[in-house]
C-alpha cells in the first residue's frame, strides 16, 4: 500500500520545497475561488453568456503574447524573486476587484482589465514556478514532486469552486476576491522565508534578443521526445475536451448537476495523484504518456455514450485520472532532462501547449455539437483523440523509445559541458 502513495521525499528532504508547496497550496485555493467568481460576477452584471465567454479571449491573448518573453526572463532572474514580484501584482489585481465589487453599482470594465492583467502576470508566474522546482530537488525526486503538485492543483479545483459559490451567494464577490488576495500574501510570506536561489545555471548578462527569446523553441524542436509531450497533450485536449458542452449536457440530469460534471475530472485526478507511488518505477515515459492520453480519449467516448449520471461521472473521473498520469510523466520528463538555463523558456512553451488545447478544444466541441449533436460530438472527439495518439506514436519514434535514465544523463552532460566551458 505504501508504494502506491506519492513519494514523500520532496516534502521530507527539502525545506525550500515545503515552503514553496505550502504557499502555492493556499494560493491555488484562492485562485480557484476567483476562477469561478470572476465569470459569475460578469454574468450577474451583464446577463450575457457571450460576455462571460469573451473573458476567455481577454485572458488568452496576453498569455500567448507574453509567453515569448516570460520564459527568457525566468532563465535570467532569480526565480524566487520574480514570483514574489508577480504575486504582489496579482494581489493588487485582487484588491482592485474588491474595490469594484463593493461599489453600489460595480462596473464591467474593471473585470475585463483585471482579467487581462491577471493572465499577463500568470504568463510570468508559471514558467518561473516550473523552472524553480528542479533547483530545489534532485532529478530522482521530480516524479514525486509532480504527484504532489497535481494533488495540490486538483484539491484546489474540487474544493475551491464549491466554496466560491457559497461565498459569492452569501458574502458577495468582494469577499471572495479578498480571500484570493490574502492567499497571495500568504504565498509571498512563504517565498520570502526561502533561501535566495540566485541566478539559474548558465544565465548570462546579455540583453534579451530574438535569439535568446527563441532559443527555447529551437531547443525543443531538436528534441523529438519533448515535441511528443507537447503534441500528445494538444491532440488530447483539442479533440477530447468536452467542458464547453457540460451546461447543455447537464440538462438531462438537472441543471444543478453541471458543477458535478466540472468537478468529476479533478476527483479522478486527485485519486490518481494519491496512488501514484508506482510512477517512480516507470522508465518508458513516452509510452506511458501516449497510453494515458489514449485512455483519456476512450473515457471521453464512454462519457458521451453514458446514460445514467453516475456512469457519466465515473467516465469523467477516469478521464481526469488518465490526464493526471499523462501530466505526471510529462512534467517529470521536462524537469529531469531540460538544462536549467533553458527551463524557463521551455516552461513557457509548456504553458502555451497546456492552455491552447483546452481553449481551442472547447471551441471545436461547440462547433461539432452544432453540426452533429451533443453526444455524437463528444464520442467522435474522444475517438479522434485515440487515433491521433496512434498517429503521433508512429511519427515520433524517439518519443516512444524515450527512457528516463537516458534523459537524466543527457541533462547532466549538457550542464556539465556548459560549466566546463565557463
Amino acid at each position: 500500500m505504501r508504494s502506491l502513495l506519492p513519494d514523500l521525499g520532496p516534502l521530507r528532504d527539502s525545506r525550500e520545497f515545503r515552503l514553496l508547496y505550502a504557499g502555492q497550496f493556499v494560493s491555488n485555493f484562492g485562485s480557484a475561488i476567483s476562477y469561478v467568481v470572476l465569470p459569475l460576477q460578469m454574468y450577474q452584471l451583464t446577463k450575457s453568456p457571450l460576455m462571460v465567454g469573451l473573458l476567455g479571449l481577454v485572458e488568452f491573448f496576453p498569455m500567448v503574447l507574453l509567453a515569448f518573453v516570460s520564459g527568457a526572463v525566468a532563465d535570467r532572474w532569480d526565480r524566487r524573486r520574480l514570483i514574489v514580484m508577480v504575486e504582489a501584482g496579482q494581489t493588487l489585481c485582487c484588491l482592485a476587484l474588491v474595490a469594484n465589487a463593493f461599489q453600489p453599482q460595480p462596473a464591467v470594465w474593471p473585470l475585463w482589465l483585471v482579467a487581462g492583467l491577471l493572465a499577463g502576470l500568470g504568463a510570468f508566474h508559471r514558467p518561473a514556478m516550473e523552472a524553480m522546482t528542479p533547483q530545489l530537488l534532485t532529478p530522482e525526486q521530480m516524479t514525486g514532486a509532480a504527484s504532489w503538485n497535481s494533488l495540490r492543483h486538483n484539491f484546489a479545483h474540487i474544493a475551491g469552486p464549491g466554496l466560491a459559490g457559497v461565498i459569492a451567494s452569501t458574502l458577495g464577490a468582494g469577499t471572495a476576491f479578498l480571500l484570493d488576495g490574502a492567499s497571495f500574501v500568504f504565498s509571498m510570506v512563504m517565498l520570502l522565508r526561502m533561501r535566495p536561489l540566485g541566478r539559474p545555471v548558465g544565465a548570462n548578462e546579455e540583453n534579451l534578443t530574438w535569439h535568446t527569446l527563441l532559443e527555447g523553441w529551437r531547443y525543443a524542436r531538436k528534441r523529438q521526445d519533448l515535441l511528443g509531450t507537447y503534441l500528445i497533450d494538444m491532440n488530447a485536449m483539442f479533440f477530447g475536451m468536452p467542458n464547453a458542452l457540460f451546461p447543455a449536457l447537464a440538462e438531462q440530469w438537472g441543471a444543478h448537476t453541471v458543477g458535478w460534471l466540472y468537478a468529476a475530472p479533478s476527483v479522478g485526478a486527485l485519486l490518481a495523484s494519491l496512488t501514484s507511488g508506482w510512477a517512480g518505477k516507470v522508465q518508458r515515459h513516452g509510452v506511458a504518456i501516449t497510453l494515458a492520453a489514449a485512455g483519456w480519449g476512450l473515457a471521453i467516448v464512454g462519457f458521451g455514450a453514458a446514460g445514467p449520471l453516475w456512469l457519466a461521472l465515473l467516465f469523467l473521473a477516469l478521464a481526469g485520472a488518465c490526464d493526471m498520469i499523462s501530466g505526471l510523466f510529462r512534467m517529470t520528463m521536462w524537469n529531469q532532462t531540460i538544462p536549467q538555463r533553458l527551463r524557463g523558456r521551455t516552461a513557457a512553451i509548456e504553458m502555451v501547449s497546456y492552455l491552447s488545447g483546452p481553449y481551442l478544444g472547447n471551441a471545436e466541441a461547440g462547433v461539432a455539437a452544432r453540426a452533429f449533436g451533443l453526444r455524437s460530438s463528444v464520442m467522435a472527439g474522444g475517438a479522434a483523440c485515440v487515433v491521433g495518439c496512434a498517429v503521433l506514436a508512429a511519427l515520433l519514434p524517439k518519443f516512444i523509445a524515450y527512457r528516463s535514465t537516458e534523459g537524466v544523463q543527457r541533462r547532466e552532460a549538457e550542464e556539465g559541458g556548459l560549466q566546463t566551458r565557463q
